[in-house]
């Protein structure tokens, strides 16, 4: 018997992807796993909208919770960790279930994506930038050398941009170089993308936002903050903490944390679509119109998902 396909449910944050994952995975005899890199980490709850023990519905996960918020996320470690995931399910006759919108992470699963080495010498010069300069300009310079790769990562996001920044000086090539052609799916991948049209996006957006202000962000930040947040080169850029701990500072308030977490939000759908966009692969799905409907349609199009 030929083993499982692996489903993939991708799309721009806020579109009901992780909802969509869990009933597919319960109706397939499958397995969800995370592929969103801020909701790897432990206590990051209410910012990442990570469904609760409840809405998991006892359909096993993999991948949440599995980085303390000191820790450095590292996309060669998730795509260990997922395959390894991956290979145990299929030959156990379970589907696995990728779920997120964390691009990088996506492709490094079901693409054949390698990851250069170090150099300790130019990280040192790149981080010491990064400290004067702050992610914002170096991430200019990145737009320069590599506008591909610029657009698919966040002003924030610091530590990424310098490990752009590394690999282009350490190879001479675009760090968006590093990506293979884009062709046959690893473990004959079914790429399925959800989408909603802008402006219902952004109302969900904004609705969320609120939610997960009313639900006690700022207390979780809070907690956060004690077990180390702030020292977190990942965890504390994430969209909503950050401008929490501007709050947490004094430098903002709790308004204006809120107006900012769904603008950057907004800018990160921008991101996510653009870099989804380049992939003819993906069947997308609407995701006001029975998308868990769509989806099955479209696996048993697919054929041999079980």
């Amino acid at each position: 018997m030929s083993l499982p396909r692996v489903v993939v449910v991708l799309g721009p944050t806020a579109t009901g992807k992780s909802g969509l994952g869990v009933e597919l995975a319960s109706r397939l005899g499958g397995e969800v796993l995370n592929a969103d890199a801020m909701q790897l980490y432990r206590g990051m709850d209410i910012g990442t909208a990570k469904l609760s023990e409840l809405e998991r519905r006892e359909v096993p996960h993999h991948l949440l919770d599995i980085l303390e918020v000191t820790q450095t996320a590292s996309v060669a470690a998730f795509q260990r960790d997922a395959r390894a995931i991956i290979t145990r399910l299929r030959s156990a006759g379970r589907v696995p279930v990728l779920v997120g919108g964390s691009a990088l992470y996506l492709r490094a699963v079901v693409d054949e994506l390698s990851f250069p080495g170090t150099d300790a010498e130019v990280r040192a010069r790149l981080d010491a930038r990064l400290a004067v300069q702050g992610p914002a300009e170096l991430h200019r310079r990145l737009a320069e050398l590599d506008p591909v790769a610029a657009e698919g990562m966040l002003a924030s996001n610091g530590r990424r941009i310098v490990r752009a920044l590394e690999v282009i000086e350490i190879t001479g090539q675009p760090f968006s170089a590093q990506l293979p052609e884009l062709g046959e799916p690893r473990y004959g991948a079914v790429l399925l993308g959800l989408e909603l049209p802008t402006e219902a996006l952004d109302e969900r957006i904004n609705g969320r936002v609120g939610q997960m202000f009313a639900s006690g962000l700022v207390e979780e930040v809070r907690e956060l903050e004690g077990r180390g947040l702030r020292e977190g080169r990942t965890a504390s850029r994430a969209v909503g903490y950050q401008q929490v701990l501007a709050v947490l500072d004094g430098a903002s308030d709790l308004e204006q944390a809120a107006e900012d977490t769904a603008r950057a939000t907004r800018r990160l759908v921008r991101r996510q679509r653009a870099w989804f966009r380049r992939d003819p692969r993906i069947q997308w799905l609407d995701g006001l119109d029975d998308p868990l409907g769509a989806a099955l349609r479209t696996l048993d199009a697919a054929g041999d998902v079980v």
